[in-house]
């Protein structure tokens, strides 16, 4: 039995996690994301794709982030017609986010045409609604820590990564002639103190292990990231203006609402709305009580989290327009978290010129994305095709990160009994995954590689 890898993206990038793999004549594809950030990145999402989409047998997915689950669609526009295995939460989360990407592509492309600023004469999306729901038909969805048998060889268990709910950690055993081999995937692994999420699993064993490095050179925790936090809306509510919160719909946005509401019943900060504008965190955020045992909140005590009485939740675009004329005294949480697209473009249109307010920061900005120039000190941002003045005041918080940093990437691989043969870095910018490859040599693993993208390698053979 002979098994390769090839990576179809996360090298040496965070996004469009893609990993073929080829185990004699399966061929199997971890992960499906989109690409985002520079324009060379997002342009491999039209791209041919490398291999032909209707020899790959089945997807396996570690959690529901589109730069892991978004390019589904246009793989099944292309010709992918197996079946796609996450767990039950992430199955509930794509029909979510799916539809939403579709629905945001077809909408730019609707608005490209309209407004003239495409290069091409008549835009097309990436994919459409129609795509996102034959993708979604495809799925199954399964429970933390059971067997998934794919064919007589090859079986994967999911296990708790506690980056977002149903995140996971895949493993894959694979039974040769001779020996029995076992793959991890890492996916993206959570904090060790997530407020809602369990944290991540420890294994202890592996041939090998793919393990993502978005914080692999850095630590990313705060002394007390709540007091910090508490200060922020303070000296914003102070200043009479708003707090407008860029924050990914799944994950981020419900941990911030913990604290918020901690902070509201503790009388540390005004007594002030908080407008949840994200149709998708919404939705999410009801899956929250629906999966009551992804997470460490009690089911009795789901509601009260979320349906706090400051807690205003947006659904009609109408209402999202007229946030635009709350100039002093609101918090505002609205997605994407990386300033793509979606209802934070129209806040960041209205709020980044206005001094009074704060645009803060809760999560990884990529390379390349309108998040990221923004907190590098950009003076304008293009938004709708116009440049939009940045006057507002621009703040970052690490310590809510739903991913692990360095600390703990290393003290989850510390968990292994013994190396693995090889190991993988993957799911960070070049700087990241090199720092964390040395790191990683430090403790004695050998044939630790950082992979560029499309490369390919030899795993196994005649085992």
């Amino acid at each position: 039995m002979n098994i390769r890898i090839k990576f179809l993206g996360a090298a040496k990038t965070v996004t469009g996690s893609k990993y073929l793999l080829d185990i004699d004549n399966l061929r199997l594809l971890v992960d499906c994301g989109l690409f985002q950030g520079v324009r060379d990145l997002r342009e491999r999402n039209w791209n041919e794709f490398p291999i032909d989409p209707k020899t790959i047998n089945a997807v396996v997915l570690t959690h529901a982030h589109i730069d892991h689950s978004g390019y589904l669609p246009r793989l099944v526009r292309q010709g992918f017609s197996g079946p796609i295995y996450c767990t039950e939460a992430t199955a509930d989360l794509l029909e979510v986010m799916l539809l939403d990407a579709a629905k945001l592509q077809e909408e730019e492309a609707e608005w490209a045409h309209k407004k003239g600023y495409s290069r091409h004469s008549s835009p097309q999306p990436l994919f459409t609604i129609e795509d996102a729901k034959k993708a979604l038909s495809m799925l199954q969805g399964h429970p933390y820590e059971k067997s998934v048998h794919l064919n007589s060889k090859v079986e994967i268990v999911f296990s708790d990564a506690g980056h977002i709910l149903g995140s996971s950690i895949v493993s894959m055993q694979i039974a040769g002639n001779e020996q029995m081999k076992k793959i991890i995937f890492s996916g993206d692994l959570g904090p060790a103190n997530h407020p809602v999420l369990h944290p991540s699993k420890k294994l202890q064993e592996a041939d090998i292990i793919l393990v993502e490095s978005t914080y692999g050179n850095r630590e990313v925790k705060t002394e007390n990231p709540i007091l910090l936090f508490q200060e922020i809306i303070n000296e914003t509510l102070q200043n009479d203006g708003c707090l407008l919160i860029p924050s990914f719909a799944v994950g981020r946005t419900q941990a911030i609402l913990y604290y918020l509401k901690q902070l509201l019943e503790q009388g540390l900060i005004p007594n002030v709305p908080v407008y949840i504008d994200s149709p998708m965190a919404i939705s999410a955020t009801a899956l929250y009580r629906k999966h009551h045992e992804y997470h460490k909140l009690k089911k009795a005590d789901s509601p009260s989290i979320f349906d706090y009485k400051n807690f205003h939740y947006l659904q009609p675009q109408d209402a999202s327009v007229a946030l635009n004329n709350v100039t002093k005294n609101a918090i505002i949480i609205s997605a994407s978290g990386m300033c793509a697209g979606g209802r934070i473009l129209h806040h960041l249109y209205h709020r980044l010129p206005r001094e009074n307010d704060t645009v803060l920061f809760v999560g990884y900005q990529a390379e390349g994305t309108r998040g990221r120039k923004i907190l590098e000190g950009d003076e304008f941002v293009s938004i709708f095709g116009q440049h939009v003045p940045i006057k507002c005041n621009i703040r970052k918080l690490n310590g809510f990160s739903a991913h692990g940093d360095k600390t703990e990437i290393l003290d989850w691989l510390r968990h292994f009994t013994n190396p693995p043969k090889r190991t993988f870095i993957v799911h960070g910018e070049a700087e990241s995954s090199y720092q964390l490859a040395r790191s990683i040599r430090k403790m004695e693993w050998k044939n630790v590689i950082v992979p560029e993208y499309l490369e390919s390698f030899q795993l196994f053979e005649h085992i």
